[in-house]
């Protein structure tokens, strides 16, 4: 698959996305699950970041020992094709996006490895580099589950490549889901897309616990690649 140099007008980008999916979005009536879903992520997201203030606060301080910034924000496009900031804990050396640049796959997965720090290797091994999604998860830009969120011009490109890709947008994109449970990185993006269609389309409040205590079980084994 060709990739394209990321395109800097990301405003003029969000507008297409969210203008292409309004046209084609008549196709996707929501659900009643949807605002229990959604109720459900605000209480577990708000009780999360109680519990886990103090640890949040010591990956702050130990990931500002290896420079600045202490947080990574990406672009990442969101339910209905609304583009939203993503927080992560940095776990690559500084400026390590603009090296990695367009990357896919194999190669991305081998040359992200060379940028990693060493903190930012102890938080991956428990996920904890994820933490300050939760943010993220509380604002209404993520769920706990779903489709893992996409940079804006990969999410373009796979929709040139795949047309059913924007079927994504009918759910906020999430921390975990089928795809992240089930694949590899190095797995074809139609193969992780049949899979997050398979969440999408037979949601529910049970899917969503089940999803959540299988995360949660890997993570704590340290063999969830997400």
């Amino acid at each position: 698959m060709s990739v394209p140099v990321q395109p800097h007008d990301a405003a003029s980008l969000e507008n297409t996305l969210v203008e292409r999916y309004r046209a084609m979005a008549h196709a996707f009536e929501p659900r009643a699950v949807d605002r229990v879903l959604h109720a459900l992520d605000v209480v577990l997201a708000a009780a999360a970041l109680i519990v886990l203030a103090p640890v949040m606060a010591l990956a702050a301080v130990a990931v500002r020992l290896t420079g600045r910034p202490v947080l990574y924000r990406g672009a990442r496009v969101g339910k209905g094709g609304e583009i939203f900031t993503m927080y992560k804990f940095r776990t690559l050396r500084s400026d390590a996006e603009t090296r990695l640049g367009a990357h896919l796959g194999a190669q991305l997965t081998e040359l992200t490895a060379s940028e990693v720090t060493r903190v930012g290797r102890a938080l991956r091994a428990y996920k904890l580099d994820e933490l300050p999604q939760l943010v993220n998860v509380l604002r209404g830009d993520m769920s706990f589950v779903g489709p893992r969120p996409i940079r804006p011009w990969m999410f373009a490109q796979l929709c040139e490549d795949i047309p059913q890709y924007w079927q994504r947008l009918v759910v906020r994109p999430g921390l975990t889901g089928f795809a992240q449970l089930r694949l590899t990185r190095e797995m074809l993006w139609a193969q992780k897309l049949a899979h997050d269609f398979e969440y999408i389309a037979d949601r529910s409040v049970y899917l969503y616990a089940h999803v959540l205590g299988q995360t949660a079980w890997l993570v704590v084994r340290g063999h969830w690649t997400g």
